[in-house]
């Protein structure tokens, strides 16, 4: 068994999200010869929780989400420092800017070993062509200096193969853990049923009010204002149907304007951040998400855990989870009428919802937290002794050799902005 192996963790910001989540409990759980560390921006909402971790946690103020490039060119500067400093055996990034700037400073630094956790790719199809083009063209740079890649989702893993990210032999699927002893629906625990009440009696509600729910940050990858479309034409059908958003950010003042023209007054309400997410998936009738694209939506797996059947769009990471029409209803991203339709057909319908919701528990296997953290160590551990495969599970090859996973026929590096198609395209 080797000393102890230094890793140090670098992400943009510590928001409440999945591969946030995940990033924090990565590092407060790896077990030795390993010794962690993180790197991130500040003013995220989970600061002080990473504060707590007991382990080395530095901060850098110009390591921001947007685009600023003096910013990003001291923040730059300050990771190289830090990995001077430090000296990690391992420099692993998360999330586009901090996956950029966290591989350029980690060369620049002569850190021996790099790797990156794809949790989504900063390009995608909604962005304007020179965008696109850019961020594409920054990642095939940092690419050049990683390692070993991980990807939550299948599809982002083929995504990266068919444009040439990474080869099969320097990626691995590894997923992005939940912890299912936290959701009652997958440990059966007796308190389950007294917590479908919890938030019907925070929120004033009857106790057969029906509840569809988004848990998700504010923000355009989430696309809110989809659900606040969906929330108006459910609720004109069903009496008795309250939407609820678990979540903020920049997007907020957005959905309350729109909820507001649309007369959702008292049907739509904005929950803010929550830490108690086991309590509102408990409560929820159907789980609503409707991203534009994803990595891997952890929420999915956490409604499957507690029983909640799922209408979801078919961007990224949801075709790794749900089967349309079999363990859940699926839709292309920005399809309001036939998410509407969805939601409506599982209210009115508990029986279907309870049918697709068991089926979908088959997944769970793959979604444990701590499994998620071995397979990690796994990879690093040979990463550290020159193997060529680390952990994870191997990468098929992908179904269309000259594409970017936009789902239209046609779309390929030629075109790389064709627009998503239906769920089966990304499946």
């Amino acid at each position: 068994m080797p000393g102890t192996i230094r890793v140090c963790h670098v992400i943009t910001i510590l928001e409440l999200g999945g591969a946030q989540d995940n990033t924090l409990y990565t590092v407060s759980h790896m077990k030795p010869p390993f010794a962690a560390s993180l790197v991130c921006g500040p003013g995220g909402i989970l600061d002080e929780d990473a504060k707590r971790l007991g382990i080395k946690v530095r901060f850098v103020p110009s390591l921001v989400r947007a685009v600023r490039p003096a910013r990003d060119l001291a923040a730059l500067l300050a990771l190289v420092r830090i990995f001077r400093e430090e000296r990690p055996d391992i420099v692993h990034t998360h999330s586009s800017k901090a996956g950029i700037l966290g591989r350029l400073a980690a060369r620049r630094a002569r850190v021996p070993r790099v790797v990156h956790t794809i949790h989504g790719y900063g390009f995608h199809a909604a962005q304007p062509r020179w965008q696109y083009r850019t961020f594409l063209a920054l990642e095939r740079l940092a690419a050049r200096f990683t390692d070993r890649f991980i990807a939550v989702s299948r599809a982002n893993l083929e995504q990266g193969l068919a444009l040439g990210l990474f080869t099969p032999e320097k990626v691995s699927l590894i997923r992005s853990g939940i912890a299912l002893r936290e959701f009652d629906g997958a440990t059966g625990a007796p308190e389950g049923p007294g917590r479908r009440g919890v938030l019907r009696r925070e929120l004033g509600l009857p106790a057969d009010a029906r509840l569809v729910g988004m848990v998700a940050c504010l923000k355009p990858q989430k696309s809110p204002l989809t659900f606040v479309e969906v929330a108006a034409r459910v609720t004109r059908e069903v009496p008795g149907a309250v939407f609820v958003i678990a979540g903020d950010g920049e997007m907020r003042p957005a959905v309350e304007r729109r909820a507001a023209e649309l007369g959702l007054e008292g049907r739509l309400r904005l929950l803010g951040w929550r830490r108690d997410v086991p309590n509102v998936m408990a409560s929820l009738d159907v789980l609503l998400h409707t991203s534009l694209w994803e990595g891997l939506p952890r929420v999915l797996p956490e409604a499957i855990a507690s029983g909640v059947p799922i209408v979801a769009t078919s961007a990224d990471g949801t075709s790794d989870i749900l089967e349309d029409g079999s363990t859940g209803i699926v839709c292309a991203p920005g399809d309001i009428e036939g998410l509407a339709g969805g939601v409506r057909r599982l209210l009115l319908d508990p029986d279907l919802g309870r049918v697709l919701a068991g089926r979908a528990r088959a997944v769970l296997r793959e979604f444990d937290i701590d499994e998620m953290v071995r397979n990690q160590e796994r990879l690093y551990l040979s990463l550290y002794r020159g193997e060529t495969r680390g952990a994870g599970e191997r990468p098929r090859p992908p179904a269309v050799t000259d594409t970017n996973n936009d789902g239209r026929e046609g779309a390929s590096r030629g075109d790389p902005r064709a627009a998503r198609g239906r769920a089966a395209a990304t499946r």
